[in-house]
């Protein structure tokens, strides 16, 4: 399957990359190797990986660039992981937040309407759960109120990812995935708490589940 990771150079989706890559599916990253860490992590990051997947370096904000990839790449696929992460960043730079968290993922879907792409995995964020008193969280719970410009824009992504879907009115499917505290340890993170810490993302490649082990949404 031909895939494409967002956010590929990034912790969680250079794990993601190698798995699949492991997997045998065909792997290609976009990502805009922006500094909200030192991008020479990013960098080493994929260093293991870079000879075995072709890596696009565009910034989402950027419509034109990102249709462009798609274009001439014709993914199955897309799992966008990629974002402008942090709570308290988010606060002091809203706008930035907004225009690659929201435009960006809407950049993508429009890109994957347009190229007849299959599949869209979105990863969001525990941070939409915002104010809720329910424990545990659940992914059936209606979410009415976040608590910064960051989670709003991943709930955000995740309403149109939903009508995306909606809309297009095809066997496209998508799923939502929330991560919680990713984490891992090493000099530049390359070894992960578990072996099965990126199982559910990987496995909704093929399932398309909404969220790990909620219902398929088609």
């Amino acid at each position: 399957m031909r895939i494409l990771v967002t956010g590929g150079a990034g912790f969680i989706g250079s794990h993601l990359v190698e798995k699949l890559l492991a997997a045998g599916h065909e792997v290609a990253i976009l990502d805009d190797f922006n500094d909200f860490y030192d991008p020479q992590i990013k960098r080493d990051n994929i260093a293991a990986v870079s000879k075995d997947t072709a890596i696009h370096h565009v910034d989402l904000r950027d419509s034109a660039a990102v249709r462009n990839v798609f274009h001439r790449e014709k993914f199955e696929t897309i799992v966008h992981v990629a974002a402008r992460a942090g709570v308290r960043p988010s606060i002091q730079y809203p706008q930035l937040y907004y225009d690659t968290n929201v435009s960006g993922t809407l950049h993508l879907l429009d890109a994957a309407r347009v190229t007849g792409v299959e599949r869209f995995i979105f990863a969001s964020s525990s941070s939409v759960y915002g104010i809720s008193k329910t424990v545990p969280f659940s992914e059936d719970q209606h979410l009415t109120q976040t608590l910064s410009p960051y989670a709003a824009t991943k709930i955000a992504g995740e309403f149109l990812c939903s009508t995306f879907s909606h809309l297009i009115k095809c066997a496209w499917s998508r799923c939502v995935i929330s991560p919680f505290m990713a984490h891992g340890n090493g000099p530049i993170w390359r070894s992960i708490g578990s072996p099965d810490a990126f199982t559910p993302a990987s496995r909704s490649i093929n399932s398309a589940t909404a969220r790990p082990g909620a219902t398929t949404l088609t």
